[in-house]
């Protein structure tokens, strides 16, 4: 989705999937984006499109990103079409000895010796990047996640989408964390993805604000309280004006206005194609009930302030969906009956009572959210796969197994 696109509200969907390249053996990470780019398009490229289907580059040489090129009606053809694409890819990188591998961190790669930033398109971005904020940490160069974008046609449309997301933005944890171990650890962090994210740009605060954005009410809103502050601050920095665009945003949920989509950015990517889209379905159709006032009207959801959505936030991302909810107005504006609340049971009765008859009767994504929610997040269950044991030979194996998930279109258990 990087055209711009004047649709109704829940009328289109682009996702975007982005995946680490690792040595087939080791699996220690291979800054050969561009040659798997190559190996697609036959020359030197940043974009390879496939299809109704594109690869690009990221910020660095390791990583790439899968998406569909145009808003698709529903997201239920995806998953299929994205494992073929999956799957090709690791056709093309057997011939380097290297593979995709899923999740949102890398679990043992040391970002300031192992990142190598993308030096061909776009290089003057990054490298400005780099110089402001450091990119060989782990909240640039090892993160991949999964991006939502969900359209809007017009400014009203645009207001109720954002207060329907922003209330959902601290509960993804619960269901999408996928990143506990980073540096051979545990991180006692279930979401570490988030915590590494959140802190990526101390110098210039407002870039991220508290990840949860602002409540606005309309686009000239937006520009005065999220993105004029933002482009005053790194100023400072970017005399030039290279990364003076609404995409140098990192809060959890941006607005783009340049494709009229609101862009969601704080699912971690998970073990397959069918897991990612499982969590995209269920946003979505969580969001699509907000949206309508399912629960409360659009001036009860723009109320819940930032800082209370921020700390449950916080919660969600240490503990996932055992995160206890205590904070009355949000529970009221999701039409919680209950005034204490794990984050799991709240996915529960989202999903339960936010799905229409349709959607609830033959939603094919149903059984694999109701495997997460019954088994854990894939960041509880890759803990408990490796039970303790974090030597580099065991955490091998583990992803490994994660990796042959991906390459299967398997949950991981």
């Amino acid at each position: 989705m990087t055209a711009r696109w004047t649709i109704p509200a829940f009328s289109g969907y682009g996702i975007e999937l982005e995946y680490v390249i690792v040595d087939r053996e080791t699996l220690a990470v291979r800054p050969i984006a561009g040659e798997l780019l190559r190996l697609f398009g036959g020359q030197d490229a940043s974009d390879v499109q496939r299809g109704q289907l594109g690869w690009s580059n990221e910020l660095v040489a390791h990583v790439v990103e899968l998406k569909n090129i145009a808003p698709t009606p529903t997201l239920e053809m995806l998953p299929s079409n994205f494992q073929l694409e999956v799957r090709e890819a690791n056709r093309m990188l057997e011939s380097v000895s290297a593979q995709l591998m899923p999740t949102a961190m890398h679990p043992w790669m040391d970002p300031p010796s192992e990142t190598v930033l993308w030096a061909r398109e776009d290089a003057d971005i990054y490298q400005t990047f780099d110089r402001i904020f450091d990119c060989r940490r782990h909240g640039w160069s090892n993160i991949q996640s999964m991006h939502i974008n969900l359209p809007f046609a017009d400014d009203a449309q645009f207001a109720r989408l954002h207060a329907a997301v922003r209330l959902l933005l601290p509960l993804l944890p619960a269901l999408a964390a996928s990143s506990p171990i980073a540096e051979g650890r545990d991180t006692g962090v279930l979401d570490f993805r988030i915590e590494a994210y959140r802190a990526n740009a101390r110098c210039a605060p407002s870039v991220a604000g508290k990840i949860i954005p602002e409540t606005v009410v309309d686009s000239a809103d937006y520009q005065r309280r999220i993105l004029d502050p933002m482009y005053r601050e790194i100023a400072r920095y970017d005399k030039d004006g290279v990364l003076r665009h609404e995409w140098l945003n990192s809060r959890g949920v941006i607005a783009r206005f340049e494709r009229n989509a609101i862009e969601i950015r704080l699912v971690d990517a998970q073990e397959c194609p069918q897991a990612d889209l499982a969590i995209a379905a269920a946003a979505a159709a969580a969001a699509k009930a907000l949206y309508s006032e399912r629960w409360s009207t659009l001036s009860h959801q723009q109320a819940v302030p930032t800082d209370v959505l921020y700390r449950i936030l916080m919660a969600t991302m240490r503990t996932g969906e055992e995160a206890v909810i205590d904070d009355a107005q949000l529970l009221d504006a999701l039409g919680m009956k209950s005034r204490r609340v794990k984050a799991g049971e709240i996915w529960h009765h989202l999903i339960d009572t936010g799905a229409n008859a349709s959607e609830k009767d033959g939603a094919w994504w149903r059984s694999r959210i109701a495997f997460i929610l019954e088994n854990g997040s894939l960041a509880r269950r890759i803990l408990r796969a490796v039970e303790g044991d974090f030597s580099r030979g065991h955490l091998r194996e583990v992803y490994g197994r994660l990796c042959q998930c991906l390459e299967n279109g398997q949950m991981f258990e």
